[in-house]
């Protein structure tokens, strides 16, 4: 079981759904809005 948690911010330059992808790829667990 992994302990480390990867916490990403959304924003301008993640506005892709391929951005978005290539994160979960890299193991994003939680993602966090920047409006």
């Amino acid at each position: 079981m992994r302990r480390a948690k990867i916490v990403c911010t959304l924003g301008p330059a993640t506005n892709s759904y391929e951005k978005v992808l290539e994160l979960v790829h890299a193991g994003m667990d939680v993602a966090r809005l920047n409006l």
